[in-house]
Protein backbone atom coordinates (compact mmCIF):
# COMPACT_ATOMS: atom_id res chain seq x y z
CA UNK A 1 0.00 0.00 0.00
CA UNK A 2 2.69 2.22 -1.10
CA UNK A 3 2.54 5.66 -3.22
CA UNK A 4 4.39 8.19 -4.72
CA UNK A 5 2.45 11.85 -4.72
CA UNK A 6 4.06 14.37 -6.64
CA UNK A 7 2.63 17.81 -5.38
CA UNK A 8 4.74 20.92 -5.39
CA UNK A 9 2.12 22.87 -3.17
CA UNK A 10 3.76 22.23 0.16
CA UNK A 11 0.52 22.67 2.57
CA UNK A 12 -1.08 20.86 0.25
CA UNK A 13 0.91 17.93 0.06
CA UNK A 14 1.32 18.25 3.96
CA UNK A 15 -2.40 17.54 4.41
CA UNK A 16 -2.53 15.09 1.74
CA UNK A 17 0.01 12.71 3.11
CA UNK A 18 -1.39 13.22 6.77
CA UNK A 19 -4.95 11.90 5.38
CA UNK A 20 -3.90 9.21 3.49
CA UNK A 21 -1.52 7.63 5.76
CA UNK A 22 -4.66 7.64 8.39
CA UNK A 23 -6.01 5.73 5.11
CA UNK A 24 -4.03 2.84 5.32
CA UNK A 25 -0.83 4.43 2.94
CA UNK A 26 2.39 4.40 2.83
CA UNK A 27 3.51 7.55 1.06
CA UNK A 28 7.03 8.88 -0.96
CA UNK A 29 6.50 12.59 -1.41
CA UNK A 30 8.42 14.73 -4.05
CA UNK A 31 7.55 18.30 -5.53
CA UNK A 32 10.04 18.04 -8.22
CA UNK A 33 9.38 16.14 -11.85
CA UNK A 34 13.19 14.69 -12.04
CA UNK A 35 12.73 12.76 -8.43
CA UNK A 36 9.81 12.22 -9.64
CA UNK A 37 10.82 10.47 -13.04
CA UNK A 38 13.54 8.11 -11.09
CA UNK A 39 11.52 7.41 -8.19
CA UNK A 40 8.81 6.04 -10.18
CA UNK A 41 11.20 3.47 -12.34
CA UNK A 42 12.92 2.41 -9.13
CA UNK A 43 10.40 2.35 -6.39
CA UNK A 44 7.28 -0.51 -6.27
CA UNK A 45 4.57 1.36 -6.44
CA UNK A 46 0.85 0.40 -6.04
CA UNK A 47 -0.42 3.30 -7.51
CA UNK A 48 0.88 7.52 -8.30
CA UNK A 49 -0.34 10.67 -7.47
CA UNK A 50 0.65 13.28 -10.17
CA UNK A 51 0.32 16.98 -10.19
CA UNK A 52 1.06 17.92 -13.98
CA UNK A 53 1.96 21.47 -13.02
CA UNK A 54 5.81 21.09 -11.45
CA UNK A 55 8.27 23.78 -11.11
CA UNK A 56 11.09 21.90 -12.94
CA UNK A 57 8.98 20.35 -15.29
CA UNK A 58 6.27 19.14 -16.89
CA UNK A 59 4.45 15.88 -15.07
CA UNK A 60 2.89 15.20 -18.52
CA UNK A 61 6.33 14.27 -19.47
CA UNK A 62 7.09 12.41 -15.81
CA UNK A 63 3.80 10.72 -17.36
CA UNK A 64 5.09 9.68 -20.61
CA UNK A 65 8.52 8.47 -19.79
CA UNK A 66 7.12 6.03 -17.07
CA UNK A 67 4.80 4.28 -19.75
CA UNK A 68 7.63 4.20 -22.05
CA UNK A 69 9.63 2.76 -19.46
CA UNK A 70 6.93 0.13 -18.95
CA UNK A 71 5.64 1.34 -15.29
CA UNK A 72 2.49 0.12 -14.79
CA UNK A 73 1.26 1.77 -11.60
CA UNK A 74 -1.70 3.16 -11.57
CA UNK A 75 -1.82 6.99 -11.75
CA UNK A 76 -4.15 9.58 -11.03
CA UNK A 77 -2.98 13.17 -12.04
CA UNK A 78 -4.83 16.27 -10.81
CA UNK A 79 -5.24 19.20 -13.52
CA UNK A 80 -6.33 22.89 -12.62
CA UNK A 81 -10.26 23.07 -12.58
CA UNK A 82 -11.75 23.20 -16.44
CA UNK A 83 -8.51 22.43 -18.31
CA UNK A 84 -10.41 19.82 -20.13
CA UNK A 85 -7.42 19.85 -22.72
CA UNK A 86 -4.98 18.48 -19.63
CA UNK A 87 -7.09 15.71 -18.66
CA UNK A 88 -7.39 14.19 -22.49
CA UNK A 89 -3.21 15.05 -22.80
CA UNK A 90 -3.16 13.47 -19.51
CA UNK A 91 -5.41 10.73 -20.22
CA UNK A 92 -3.39 9.68 -23.91
CA UNK A 93 -0.39 9.67 -22.25
CA UNK A 94 -1.05 6.84 -19.98
CA UNK A 95 -3.20 8.57 -16.64
CA UNK A 96 -5.95 5.94 -15.44
CA UNK A 97 -7.90 8.71 -14.07
CA UNK A 98 -8.17 12.46 -13.10
CA UNK A 99 -9.40 14.85 -10.12
CA UNK A 100 -9.30 18.67 -10.28
CA UNK A 101 -8.70 20.81 -8.18
CA UNK A 102 -9.74 22.22 -5.07
CA UNK A 103 -10.86 18.41 -4.58
CA UNK A 104 -11.91 16.98 -1.28
CA UNK A 105 -9.69 14.34 0.07
CA UNK A 106 -12.48 11.77 0.74
CA UNK A 107 -13.06 12.21 -3.23
CA UNK A 108 -8.86 11.53 -3.53
CA UNK A 109 -8.84 8.70 -1.27
CA UNK A 110 -11.54 7.12 -2.64
CA UNK A 111 -10.04 7.08 -6.69
CA UNK A 112 -7.06 5.72 -5.77
CA UNK A 113 -8.73 2.68 -3.98
CA UNK A 114 -10.91 2.30 -6.94
CA UNK A 115 -7.77 2.42 -9.10
CA UNK A 116 -5.51 -0.36 -7.16
CA UNK A 117 -8.68 -2.39 -7.08
CA UNK A 118 -8.89 -2.42 -11.10
CA UNK A 119 -5.57 -3.05 -10.93
CA UNK A 120 -6.06 -6.24 -8.92
CA UNK A 121 -9.23 -7.09 -10.85
CA UNK A 122 -11.75 -6.75 -7.58
CA UNK A 123 -14.81 -4.43 -7.54
CA UNK A 124 -15.29 -4.30 -3.86
CA UNK A 125 -13.75 -2.74 -0.88
CA UNK A 126 -13.27 -5.65 0.44
CA UNK A 127 -10.53 -8.07 0.42
CA UNK A 128 -11.23 -11.85 0.75
CA UNK A 129 -8.86 -14.84 1.10
CA UNK A 130 -10.69 -18.26 2.51
CA UNK A 131 -12.65 -16.93 5.26
CA UNK A 132 -11.16 -14.21 6.13
CA UNK A 133 -12.60 -10.75 4.94
CA UNK A 134 -10.00 -7.26 5.34
CA UNK A 135 -12.26 -4.28 5.01
CA UNK A 136 -10.46 -1.17 3.31
CA UNK A 137 -12.69 1.33 4.08
CA UNK A 138 -12.82 0.46 8.02
CA UNK A 139 -9.16 -1.16 8.24
CA UNK A 140 -11.01 -3.70 10.33
CA UNK A 141 -10.48 -7.88 9.34
CA UNK A 142 -13.81 -10.22 9.82
CA UNK A 143 -12.81 -13.97 10.72
CA UNK A 144 -13.45 -16.99 9.38
CA UNK A 145 -15.26 -16.95 13.39
CA UNK A 146 -17.20 -13.72 12.30
CA UNK A 147 -15.30 -11.73 14.85
CA UNK A 148 -14.51 -8.16 13.88
CA UNK A 149 -10.88 -6.99 14.54
CA UNK A 150 -9.86 -3.16 14.19
CA UNK A 151 -6.43 -2.13 13.29
CA UNK A 152 -3.88 -0.46 13.63
CA UNK A 153 -2.35 1.39 9.64
CA UNK A 154 0.59 -0.98 10.26
CA UNK A 155 -1.15 -4.19 10.83
CA UNK A 156 -3.63 -2.87 8.22
CA UNK A 157 -0.93 -2.44 5.41
CA UNK A 158 0.82 -5.55 6.25
CA UNK A 159 -2.06 -7.66 6.05
CA UNK A 160 -3.45 -6.03 3.08
CA UNK A 161 -0.37 -6.72 1.14
CA UNK A 162 -0.25 -10.55 2.23
CA UNK A 163 -4.12 -11.25 1.74
CA UNK A 164 -3.86 -9.30 -1.67
CA UNK A 165 -2.35 -12.59 -3.20
CA UNK A 166 -2.78 -15.62 -0.95
CA UNK A 167 -0.17 -18.38 -1.56
CA UNK A 168 2.77 -15.91 -2.31
CA UNK A 169 5.75 -15.75 -0.54
CA UNK A 170 6.43 -12.00 -0.02
CA UNK A 171 10.17 -11.78 1.42
CA UNK A 172 10.94 -9.34 4.43
CA UNK A 173 12.40 -6.80 1.74
CA UNK A 174 9.31 -6.70 0.11
CA UNK A 175 6.90 -6.00 2.70
CA UNK A 176 9.18 -3.25 4.33
CA UNK A 177 8.98 -1.44 0.79
CA UNK A 178 5.24 -1.55 1.05
CA UNK A 179 4.97 -0.49 4.79
CA UNK A 180 7.12 2.50 5.00
CA UNK A 181 8.59 4.74 3.06
CA UNK A 182 11.47 6.49 2.27
CA UNK A 183 12.01 8.34 5.09
CA UNK A 184 11.35 5.86 7.28
CA UNK A 185 14.61 3.11 8.43
CA UNK A 186 12.95 0.55 10.43
CA UNK A 187 14.73 -2.69 11.28
CA UNK A 188 13.51 -5.91 9.89
CA UNK A 189 12.69 -7.14 13.36
CA UNK A 190 9.45 -5.27 12.60
CA UNK A 191 8.06 -6.99 10.29
CA UNK A 192 8.58 -10.67 12.96
CA UNK A 193 6.73 -8.71 15.06
CA UNK A 194 3.97 -7.64 13.52
CA UNK A 195 3.39 -10.81 12.08
CA UNK A 196 3.24 -12.20 15.43
CA UNK A 197 0.47 -9.83 16.10
CA UNK A 198 -1.40 -10.80 13.08
CA UNK A 199 -0.98 -14.38 13.83
CA UNK A 200 -3.14 -14.02 17.14
CA UNK A 201 -6.14 -12.43 15.11
CA UNK A 202 -5.68 -15.21 12.00
CA UNK A 203 -3.96 -18.30 13.97
CA UNK A 204 -0.34 -19.19 13.09
CA UNK A 205 -1.41 -21.92 10.47
CA UNK A 206 -2.72 -18.86 8.51
CA UNK A 207 0.20 -16.99 7.87
CA UNK A 208 3.40 -19.20 7.57
CA UNK A 209 7.40 -18.65 7.19
CA UNK A 210 8.88 -20.19 4.61
CA UNK A 211 12.53 -20.08 6.30
CA UNK A 212 15.22 -17.68 4.11
CA UNK A 213 12.58 -16.53 1.95
CA UNK A 214 9.60 -14.73 3.65
CA UNK A 215 5.90 -15.09 4.65
CA UNK A 216 2.72 -16.49 2.70
CA UNK A 217 -1.09 -16.33 3.76
CA UNK A 218 -2.66 -18.74 2.88
CA UNK A 219 -6.43 -18.79 2.14
CA UNK A 220 -6.82 -22.80 2.51
CA UNK A 221 -6.64 -23.78 5.50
Amino acid sequence: MRLLLVEDDRLLAEGLVRQLEKAGFSIDHTSSAREAQILGEQEDYRAAVLDLGLPDGNGLEVLKRWRSKLVECPVLVLTARGDWQDKVNGLKAGADDYLAKPFQTEELIARINALIRRSEGRVHSQVKAGGFELDENRQSLRTDEGAEHSLTGTEFRLLRCLMSRPGHIFSKEQLMEQLYNLDENPSENVIEAYIRRLRKLVGNETITTRRGQGYIFNAQR
